[in-house]
């Protein structure tokens, strides 16, 4: 049942009692007072009204102030009982009273209809009230724990989401820590493999030089001179080869510090540019995240073109360094020599 059903109900039940208990009222001050008037001294006739009115003040209050507690949901005790029951009992007593006197049966009847209905309308209109407020009353507890139980789900609901969001952040942050980690060591093996191939090589390098010097020496003096003038000249090809190895490295170092100090570029380079200077980036070490810098590329482009290089050329013989920024024009070349 709506709320406005329910309002409409109660005003329905206050317009009925109340019609009920205004027009008992006025029949009972029509039919008390001239027995009334027949009862009083003489002179004291316009008295006769009083009686009927101070009883039919009574019953309005006790109506009144019933609806009052009946919709607060109070309860005002027996007293209120009694009034309602001794004003009715007087307003039937007052109104038969003539004819009972006159034994007039069906007046007495007649009469007693009006306070008889006014004392079941009250009693009854009293019931209903309590009644409705009850309902009220259930019905408005419900609502709250429904409320109640909304509120929750939907903080649950929030709360569970809450931590699935985290749930999945920590999952992606423990990816991309196990894929650096990753990289990290497949360079770093890279590295180490590299320089044991150079220390291998450069043992087998001395072992066979110094087969050659065995040799020689069971030469003539001619051939130990020739020996030592070409040994002379492998070591000093020996050294320029190193010269030309840690030039080349240095340059590679200055080149990496030039591209992890050059500033971001405000605009996506050109696909062709930036593919070089991603080339020149993986060959250098240079992360991801600095590559998206230096060409203004999303990192899922930047991260595919690495995985790329990566993938399709694992040594890199040659070195080709790409503009630090868009304004340079000219590139420095390193280039790795084979021994």
């Amino acid at each position: 049942m709506s709320p406005d059903q329910i309002r409409s109900a109660e005003r329905a039940l206050n317009v009925g009692t109340w019609t009920i208990t205004l027009g008992a009222v006025l029949y009972s001050m029509l039919t008390v007072t001239p027995l009334m008037s027949g009862h009083s001294p003489d002179g004291w006739e316009w008295t006769a009204p009083i009686l009927p009115l101070v009883v039919d003040a009574a019953v309005v209050i006790v109506v009144r102030l019933d609806s009052t507690l009946a919709r607060l949901g109070g309860d005002g005790g027996r007293w209120p009982v009694v009034l309602r029951w001794m004003t009715g009992a007087m307003t039937v007593l007052l109104n038969v009273g003539q004819s009972a006197l006159d034994h007039d049966k069906v007046g007495v009847a007649v009469h007693a209809v009006a306070p008889l209905l006014l004392i079941v309308t009250a009693e009854t209109s009293l019931a209903y009230r309590r009644a409705i407020a009850a309902a009220l009353a259930a019905r408005e507890a419900r609502e709250r724990d429904e409320r109640a139980e909304r509120e929750r789900r939907a903080e649950e609901r929030r709360r569970q989401e809450r931590e699935d969001r985290l749930a999945e952040y920590d999952r992606a942050q423990r990816a991309e820590r196990e894929r650096r980690e990753h990289d990290e060591r497949m360079i770093r093996e890279q590295r180490e493999h590299e320089q044991q191939m150079a220390r291998e090589e450069r043992e087998e390098r001395t072992r066979r030089e110094a087969a050659v010097r065995e040799g020689q020496q069971r030469r003539v003096d001619a051939e130990r001179r020739e020996r030592e003038r070409r040994e002379r000249e492998v070591s000093e090809r020996e050294r320029r080869e190193r010269e030309r190895e840690q030039n080349a490295e240095r340059e590679v170092e200055r080149l990496r510090q030039e591209l992890l100090a050059a500033p971001a570029v405000d605009e996506r380079l050109p696909e062709d540019e930036a593919r070089l200077k991603i080339q020149t980036c993986v060959k250098l070490t240079i992360p991801q995240r600095r590559a998206v810098d230096l060409t203004g590329w999303s990192v899922g482009w930047v991260a595919a073109r690495y995985q790329e290089l990566r993938g399709s050329q694992p040594e890199w013989p040659t070195l080709h360094a790409v503009p630090v920024t868009t304004e340079e024009t000219t590139a420095p070349r390193v280039e790795e020599q084979a021994s």
